[in-house]
């Protein structure tokens, strides 16, 4: 554990006296004893300040991983504050875009050639993960495709991936069933470039990344040659450091304020932090939430999370001012129950 000097984000660093520490090494320590000492690094901020630094063997804090489907969270803030700016700037003579939009006139048309029911699709549905786009229930997981083809036409349905599988078909109607669709958050990074005209990381480097300090993030292209694209990769693919992460949570936690700048308009965070649909009230616009009190179970209701594979997470507590990076190669399954819990019990 250490408090390095000042960073060029002014970051400060101070040990709470407050803060049981040998409890937050305690639960670090036993979760690489059970789950496996990967490559890791964990931050935690509260009141604005770092009050806890820690960083595996041969990892540094600027040290940038994968943080997988956490990237799906950057897609559905990047989402609607394109839809606050093209609102704007929308005359009386214009259909404005919004949540109800429905997409398919966006897309080729062979989009909907094996399901008509795929017209019914609105961004609300692809955002909110209720788009019937096949997903986690059905065994589907990112976008694996065969050899000479790419993975926005096995997106779209045009294809199967390697596994024999494929998304041309909804297994519901729009708006009733939820299921966790790769496939459908890849949609929205076609739909993003097509009304747009930019990439999503492009958009989201100009509008909020680089205002807040966060410059050495980078992000994953998909499609591309022969292929569609390319696009961002809206689902996994943006390599960050905790820290700038964490950047990130800081923002969210103060509703787009940034220093006193209002970079993000506040209702915009309030509604991608808030659940989207009654289907699963803890899934907000490609955030995680507590909204139930069942998906961190003892926690406070009004926290929410960027969730990926390999136990990647960004926690924020809102009303404790508290935010909990942890980022790293692995592990793929861990307790993160107990994890959360003890470190948010010793830093309260």
């Amino acid at each position: 554990m250490h408090f390095p000097e000042k960073d060029n984000a002014s970051w400060k660093y101070i040990k709470n006296k407050n803060i049981n520490y040998k409890k937050l090494q305690s639960e670090i320590n036993r979760q690489q004893l059970f789950f496996g000492n990967y490559p890791q690094s964990i931050l935690i901020i509260k009141n604005g300040e770092i009050i806890f630094d820690h960083h595996s063997f041969m990892t540094l804090p600027q040290s940038r991983f994968d943080v997988w489907s956490c990237t799906k969270s950057f897609t559905g803030l990047a989402w609607f504050l394109l839809l606050d700016e093209i609102n704007k700037k929308t005359n009386p003579k214009k259909t404005p875009i919004d949540l109800n939009t429905k997409i398919y006139k966006f897309l080729p048309k062979s989009f909907i050639d094996n399901d008509l029911r795929k017209k019914e699709i609105t961004l609300h549905h692809l955002l909110s993960m209720t788009s019937g786009i096949p997903g986690e229930n059905h065994q589907i997981y990112g976008l694996v495709t065969r050899p000479n083809f790419g993975p926005y036409e096995f997106a779209l349905g045009m294809c199967d991936n390697r596994y024999g599988k494929s998304v041309a078909k909804l297994t519901s109607i729009p708006g009733t069933q939820w299921d966790y669709s790769d496939a459908g958050v890849a949609i929205l990074s076609i739909l993003f470039f097509k009304i747009a005209k930019i990439n999503i990381h492009e958009y989201l480097n100009k509008k909020v990344l680089k205002p807040i300090g966060i410059e050495n993030a980078s992000w994953d292209l998909h499609g591309g040659g022969n292929f569609l694209g390319p696009f961002t990769s809206s689902h996994v693919g943006l390599h960050i450091s905790a820290r700038d992460l964490s950047k990130f949570g800081l923002l969210l936690l103060n509703y787009g304020k940034w220093k006193k700048k209002q970079l993000i308009p506040k209702n915009l965070i309030k509604k991608i932090t808030t659940k989207s649909q009654k289907l699963n009230e803890n899934y907000g616009y490609q955030f995680w939430l507590n909204t139930d009190g069942t998906h961190w179970l003892s926690l406070p209701k009004n926290m929410f999370a960027l969730e990926g594979y390999n136990s990647n997470r960004c926690y924020i507590f809102p009303t404790e001012k508290i935010i909990v990076t942890r980022i790293g190669a692995g592990p793929s399954e861990w307790n993160e129950q107990n994890f959360i819990t003890n470190i948010y019990r010793s830093c309260r």
